[in-house]
């Protein structure tokens, strides 16, 4: 490549640490700079890092919003490597012609894989019992230690039913016999339904009968505390929750006292209010299973995900064989321009 070809290369910022084959495939098209310590930014940091760059590689810790746009106006992609988007206001994006996009479709099931593991942990007293184990308080067999919760046969409520929703509903119906119901803005089709076995009900019934109620509704702020004090107090005592949508769809301080009172049985939770911070109340108890946002969190599908945002962040700012049709934006109306 001559110095002039160098030289109108774009540069690109990658917000947090990633896979370096990812980098060395980004730095084929750009000038990069890395975040190598991982170091979690204040937004004045993230703008300053951000001056004068064309793209920006984002991880959902890091807010891109109306005020970041503005003090980075040559920023014309941001390139997300999660399914989620709630870190940015894709709204001022588009306002200002910034490309957004996502990694849809790439981590369905070992979503929908980790989410049944936590329906099972939670049911099944799971994480309650290996503490039980460890603290040393196995001294003898009895038929009452740690009485759990049937999956298999039971009535599974599914809270938003896209690609992973259905991949859960799936697992339930095939796997564990379960009578699956789904509550969701839109109806699936005939031919989905019956091959999942599965009916759309109200929200009201969804949580009235429910055994296992498995949330994984995009995170917005018409779902902010979809599953609040009142949606709690609807549910059967013997009921579990779990939460693999996004921090914010659940009232945590609700939950915790609904679980604190034996109001519902269990819950699983891989999304917090605030996260990295977990709701004390919380931590304090032995009825929800509490794991780091990693549903994901599989070698393979992590792979796939920082790829697929390198594969948009190339094609949105021009470089490659897709040069121009990255491969899944949030506002392709920007595409058609």
């Amino acid at each position: 490549m001559s110095p002039e070809q160098q030289a109108k290369r774009p540069a690109v910022l990658v917000c947090r640490r990633v896979f370096p084959e990812v980098v060395e495939r980004l730095r084929e098209h750009f000038e990069v700079e890395t975040n190598d310590e991982d170091a979690d930014w204040s937004p004045a940091q993230l703008a300053a890092r951000l001056r004068g760059k064309q793209g920006a590689y984002t991880m959902p810790t890091n807010r891109i919003d109306a005020a970041l746009l503005d003090a980075c106006p040559e920023l014309r992609a941001v390139c997300n490597m999660a399914v989620g988007f709630n870190n940015i206001d894709v709204a001022a994006c588009t306002a200002r012609g910034v490309l957004v996009t996502n990694t849809p479709d790439v981590l369905t099931e070992t979503t929908a894989d980790f989410a049944f593991a936590l329906v099972l942990a939670a049911a099944r007293r799971l994480t309650e019992g290996e503490h039980y184990l460890r603290g040393g308080r196995w001294t003898s067999w009895s038929f009452d230690t740690l009485l759990g919760l049937d999956v298999h046969g039971a009535t599974l409520g599914i809270l938003g039913m896209g690609r992973i929703g259905q991949a859960i509903a799936r697992r339930g119906a095939l796997g564990f016999g379960m009578r699956v119901l789904y509550h969701n803005r839109s109806r699936l089709d005939a031919a989905t339904e019956s091959a999942l076995g599965a009916s759309r009900v109200s929200k009201e019934q969804l949580l009235r009968e429910s055994d296992h109620l498995v949330l994984v509704v995009p995170y917005s702020a018409e779902t902010h505390h979809a599953i609040g004090a009142a949606e709690l107090a609807l549910m059967k005592p013997s009921a579990t929750l779990t939460n693999v949508a996004r921090g914010g769809v659940v009232d945590d301080a609700a939950l915790a006292a609904a679980l604190r009172e034996r109001r519902i049985a269990a819950a699983a939770l891989d999304v917090f209010e605030g996260e990295p911070a977990v709701h004390p109340g919380l931590l304090a108890l032995d009825n929800v299973v509490l794991t780091p946002h990693i549903a994901s969190a599989s070698l393979r599908t992590r792979l796939a995900m920082a790829n697929l945002a390198a594969d948009n962040l190339i094609a949105a700012l021009g470089r490659g064989p897709q040069a121009g049709r990255p491969p899944t934006p949030l506002n392709p109306e920007l595409l058609r321009g």
